[in-house]
């Protein structure tokens, strides 16, 4: 039989208040608007579209779309990351009272049946959803059906990722493998062992059904289409830093909550990521950029869509107010300090430190750095992983790189360094990675915690540094007999220009132009 709820709604016709401005995407509020008034909390679950509100603004609003419906409720008097709903997932479904709604439908009524729906334009619903969200949103209002994966999995492929968390430690732990594994789960199953096995869920009293519901919108938040800055990265990058807190001089000297804040940070730290990095986002005018005036634009877009979701399953609102909101800024911290933008900075003052001597793990500020540089060792330790890992991470990178690229001149925008695929290689853009990048921070990390693991790390990347110095000879080889007379002079130029990005990336202001999740390239 099936079943039927009636949608409560507010008056179409109802005028937007003044003081609600959008500008693609972005919504700013006034902190002296006045509000509909409160409404039934129970009304104001899930979410589906990510919005993040100038930091200027007192008034955090959370806004739910339904249609053309929009529910207010104030928040927070910080900003936060502000969500719409246009759909519903199944695994968030039965947490909600109108769970087997019909948005195809309601979308058909609203345009349709009603003539004062007609005088909302439907893009105002579009503007509020990030890419992704519209269009999954697009998808359900044209009635074409979404395709979910099914999370039951035979016993044996279970079986199978519950031993891969055995030997989760291990540093040739395969990520790929244990996503298919999970089947596409790797973050959640991940994030979650680690936090049971740290004893984190016990300590912080965490709720488990909040928790799941935590992990589950982080992953969707992920975009699966990005070649590279997707769950798996983010899975990866969490095994990477619960690998970093088992060495010995963080693992006797950092605190629960240091552990909750950098595996919350592993998690969250690339959440939202449009596959494009911080140039194309400025010279493009996206409103992201201009909300956060060209600064980290894409590490405070993770940090606020990070913020919003801790909100809304209210992991940690148990938690008197002030410590959550400690939770909330030291997770920024962390996640903002993998500008790669800001490389050179962080490793200065990490190397400042290591001259001096004067590191002390007692001190929470101290504690605090090293997790920092911790996260952006982990972001970017592929060229650190067994050759058959790190090959694999390479070509996704630069995939990723390459889509700007056909995407910029598609648009006849300027191409950005390392991102047109015909004057670039894998090989020229990996090898000048860890030479500029990976090499100076391992190099550093290693003379902080020398150990098996920081040998082996730097083991791999002389192995996959020659591995790449090997094909790229191969490829000029082969080259030469098919033209002889051109390639030579062609290769040198690519790899004078992919040198000459690299060391404007980590000097400059671009976040993202650096291969191997070096914070989004």
């Amino acid at each position: 039989m099936e079943v039927c709820y009636q949608l409560p709604v507010l008056p179409l016709d109802r005028p937007v208040p003044k003081h609600v401005l959008s500008r693609r995407g972005a919504i700013s509020f006034s902190s002296s608007s006045s509000l509909f008034g409160a409404p039934d909390p129970r009304q104001l679950s899930q979410r589906r579209g990510a919005i993040s509100y100038d930091s200027s603004d007192q008034t955090a609003l959370y806004i739910r779309m339904l249609g053309a419906c929009v529910v207010f409720k104030q928040l927070f008097a910080r900003d936060v990351r502000v969500r719409s709903q246009v759909g519903f997932e199944p695994e968030r479904r039965s947490s909600h009272p109108y769970l087997f709604i019909d948005f195809r439908t309601l979308h058909t009524r609203l345009s349709c049946g009603s003539a004062s729906a007609s005088s909302v334009p439907e893009r105002r619903l579009h503007r509020l959803l990030s890419c992704q969200r519209y269009l999954h949103s697009s998808r359900l209002l044209r009635g074409v059906p979404q395709q979910i994966p099914l999370h039951i999995l035979d016993e044996d492929y279970t079986g199978q990722a519950r031993c891969m968390l055995e030997k989760v430690g291990n540093w040739n732990f395969d990520i790929f493998l244990f996503d298919r594994l999970t089947n596409g789960n790797s973050l959640i199953t991940l994030t979650f062992h680690l936090l049971n096995h740290y004893g984190l869920v016990e300590l912080f009293q965490l709720d488990l059904v909040k928790l799941w519901r935590f992990l589950v919108m982080v992953q969707e938040d992920y975009h699966s289409g990005n070649p590279y800055h997707n769950a798996v990265h983010a899975a990866d990058v969490t095994q990477a830093m619960h690998c970093y807190l088992q060495e010995p001089m963080l693992a006797k000297s950092l605190t629960s909550y240091d552990i909750l804040l950098g595996l919350l940070a592993a998690a969250t730290h690339d959440l939202d990521h449009p596959g494009v990095n911080q140039p194309f986002l400025i010279k493009t005018d996206h409103y992201l950029a201009t909300l956060y005036r060209n600064t980290s634009v894409l590490e405070n877009h993770h940090w606020k869509s990070a913020v919003g979701l801790l909100r809304e399953t209210g992991l940690f609102s148990h938690l008197p107010p002030e410590d959550s909101l400690n939770v909330e800024r030291d997770l920024g911290s962390l996640i903002l300090a993998t500008d790669i933008s800001r490389q050179n900075e962080y490793l200065t003052r990490f190397r400042t430190h290591l001259d001096q001597n004067n590191l002390c793990l007692i001190n929470a500020s101290h504690r605090h750095f090293i997790l920092q540089m911790a996260l952006k060792c982990a972001d970017i330790c592929n060229p650190c992983r067994p050759w058959e890992l790190s090959k694999q991470w390479s070509e996704k990178v630069t995939e990723e790189f390459f889509q700007q690229g056909d995407i910029e001149k598609k648009h006849k925008l300027e191409v950005s360094p390392l991102c047109d695929r015909e004057t670039n290689t894998v090989g020229d853009i990996q090898i000048g990675f860890m030479a500029y990048v990976a090499e100076p921070l391992f190099a550093e990390w290693t003379r902080f915690s020398d150990t098996r693991l920081s040998q082996t790390m730097l083991g791999h990347m002389g192995l996959n540094k020659a591995s790449w110095s090997s094909l790229q000879q191969e490829q000029t080889s082969m080259s030469e007999e098919v033209e002889p007379s051109t390639v030579g002079t062609d290769i040198g130029g690519v790899a004078t220009q992919t040198d000459s990005n690299i060391v404007t990336a980590t000097g400059g202001t671009s976040s993202k132009e650096l291969p191997q999740g070096s914070r989004e390239p």
